[in-house]
């Protein structure tokens, strides 16, 4: 089969299509052609060679890890009644980027009727996340709600569930583009945070935010928790910046506030009741719609990478991968 293929740790062009042998379905398993598949920031950290202690990668390895087709085979013990059934769902150790890839089942959800696949598999992912930030978070409803780097796909996510549950939505991104489609996703207020003093921005404009998601990470993740009020809540999740948010521990407890870290997104580390059959539920309910900005085919996911990096796309990038009349 064709793959998109990290060779060795580095820069985009250490991404390369090229001929992979095909996986093969392990007991729980089912081997899908991959028709769309999910690409996130933190792929292009672990192609660096960064965050090891999270994701145990070594090239080459094939990327990826949402991804939506058609089911072609099944592994020992699974139901052959899965053949043929278009899914959503996520690669075994990643591997979307390819013309096949192997699913759990217990992970697979069957597309619903009423998305196009490009729609699921674009929620997917980011849209697990946001939910478990949700369900994470105190109730949103009349609160200051503050999301960073607003204008990616799961920011957008996050000011849609935000403004939905009656939250006051202070979104922050860089540049005017990204500031009007946060705007358009349900934003209250919108502060650019590559002007000096943006922090007072959004101070002027909330008195302090009584959640923060934050998916910007670095110095501008270490401002923003300057303006959670005291009792507060944050999430420091996203590190695009280089690093996840830091933060004063003992200033956080004095001030009683609330900190959640990648650690409390993992789904194998926590007690999160949602499902990916929840957030496909939510998305056909209108509550999740990613911004899908740019589609790139198998040959240029290293192009998606760096889209990603130099930080130009409005909304998500997804790979196409092969092509179905359910696509």
């Amino acid at each position: 089969m064709r793959a998109a293929v990290v060779t060795e740790f580095g820069g985009p062009e250490v991404i390369r299509t090229q001929e992979w042998p095909d996986p093969v379905p392990a007991a729980g398993q089912v081997l899908v052609e991959v028709e769309v598949a999910d690409v996130i920031f933190v792929e292009t950290a672990i192609r660096r060679g960064q965050h090891s202690q999270f994701f145990d990668m070594t090239p080459p390895y094939v990327p990826g890890g949402s991804l939506g087709g058609r089911v072609r085979a099944v592994g020992p013990g699974v139901a052959e009644d899965w053949i043929g059934q278009t899914v959503v769902g996520r690669s075994v150790g990643f591997g979307a980027h390819a013309e096949l890839a192997v699913a759990a089942t217990d992970g697979l959800v069957k597309a619903p009727a009423g998305l196009n696949l490009a729609t699921a598999v674009g929620v997917f992912g980011d849209g697990f996340t946001a939910l478990m930030l949700e369900e994470l978070a105190p109730p949103m409803q009349d609160k200051e709600v503050l999301v960073t780097a607003s204008a990616g796909g799961m920011g957008l996510l996050l000011t849609q569930l935000a403004h939905k549950a009656g939250a006051h939505v202070i979104a922050v991104a860089r540049g005017q583009a990204k500031l009007d489609l946060s705007k358009a996703q349900g934003a209250d207020v919108v502060v650019d945070y590559s002007k000096p003093g943006w922090d007072k921005l959004v101070l002027d404009a909330s008195k302090g935010a009584d959640i923060v998601f934050e998916g910007a990470g670095g110095e501008l993740g270490a401002t923003a928790f300057t303006v959670v009020k005291d009792g507060g809540w944050f999430s420091a999740h996203g590190a695009p910046s280089g690093g996840f948010a830091t933060y004063d521990a003992a200033e956080a407890e004095r001030r009683g506030i609330t900190v959640k870290g990648i650690a409390d997104l993992r789904a194998d580390s926590t007690t999160t009741t949602v499902t990916g059959a929840d957030v496909l539920a939510r998305a056909v309910a209108g509550d999740l719609m990613p911004v899908i900005d740019q589609v790139y085919d198998l040959d240029h996911v290293a192009d998606a990478h760096t889209a990603l990096e130099q930080r130009t796309l409005l909304g998500k990038a997804l790979i196409r991968v092969g092509q179905s009349p359910t696509g």
